[in-house]
């Protein structure tokens, strides 16, 4: 194990953590926000991959792929969102569907393969594992995707602070009272839910260029990390008291950690396969230390009380 080896691999893993951060973004607005569980993301982190990969080998810019991306995305959280809502199909279930269904609808997008790749030698891309080292700072893909989370957390910062948001943030807090005040619940959560999966495939077309090909797994076990990242940002940062912007920032910065542990692993030898039982483990670890800290300290409590009676 050779210290050099991991420190050289570090910026790769910051990078690619800030980028699955905006994904965790995503997965924060349908987990923590709706109170839904969303699987579709699994699905909409292939699809705008695909799109971005696609539209730029016919010839368009990485900006109007990206947004091409972003419109994808709210689709796959459209349909998901009128499974669940005007078909009484339950959230998790509506979200496995739409995900099954999108991947023919991913190989479609690629024209039937189940990858396209894309040189970083002929295209202009924002970001890319080549870009990690050796480049201007202006070019680096930390700056780059450090700027997209910024923008991406003031433009929620501000949507959420608007009417509309607000009447999704109290649809994901409780759906009847916001139902006696008057709110359409059934379109928040639409709403919702197609601005999370055009989010997710966002970081999808930045990923792809990164890695530089799509491909129709790239996404499986994606709501895993994004989860991960959520649950690590808030155990790690859940002390800090911080507004809504922090905990948005909190969630990109629990998918760098992830991503920094699973460089350190990796570096201490564990087999790649076994990279899926890993991730479920940190995420079953960070969900339990909550429950795990809460009952310890109620134990205390019960205890000192006690004692002092």
């Amino acid at each position: 194990m050779n210290i050099t080896t991991l420190l050289n691999a570090m910026p790769g893993a910051c990078a690619q953590g800030l980028i699955w951060g905006i994904m965790a973004i995503g997965v924060y607005i349908t987990y923590k926000i709706l109170d839904l569980a969303d699987l579709t993301v699994d699905g909409t982190m292939c699809t705008g991959g695909a799109v971005c990969i696609m539209m730029m080998l016919n010839g368009q810019s990485v900006g109007v792929s990206l947004l091409c991306a972003f419109l994808a995305g709210m689709l796959a959280g459209l349909v998901t969102g009128i499974f669940h809502t005007a078909m009484g199909i339950p959230a998790i279930l509506a979200g496995i569907l739409t995900q099954l269904g999108l991947y023919s609808v991913n190989l479609r997008i690629m024209m039937g393969k189940s990858n396209q790749a894309l040189s970083v030698d002929k295209y202009n891309l924002l970001v890319s594992l080549r870009y990690v080292k050796g480049v201007p700072f202006y070019q680096n893909s930390i700056f780059v995707v450090m700027i997209f989370i910024l923008v991406i957390i003031a433009a929620l910062y501000w949507f959420f602070g608007t009417e509309l948001g607000c009447s999704i943030r109290a649809t994901g807090s409780n759906q009847n009272m916001s139902r006696a005040q008057g709110i359409n619940t059934n379109t928040r959560k639409i709403i919702g839910l197609m601005l999370s999966n055009g989010i997710v495939a966002l970081a999808s077309g930045l990923y792809a260029q990164y890695q530089g090909f799509a491909d129709v797994n790239m996404g499986r076990g994606a709501i895993v990390i994004g989860l991960a990242a959520v649950i690590i940002g808030q155990v790690v940062f859940g002390k800090i008291r911080g507004n809504f912007a922090f905990k948005l920032f909190a969630v990109a910065l629990g998918a760098i950690i992830y991503y920094l542990v699973i460089q350190v692993v990796l570096w201490m030898g564990l087999n790649s396969n076994d990279l899926k039982l890993l991730s479920a483990l940190v995420v079953a670890i960070f969900l339990a230390i909550p429950y795990m800290k809460g009952k310890y300290f109620a134990k205390g409590i019960r205890k000192g009380g006690s004692a002092n009676a």
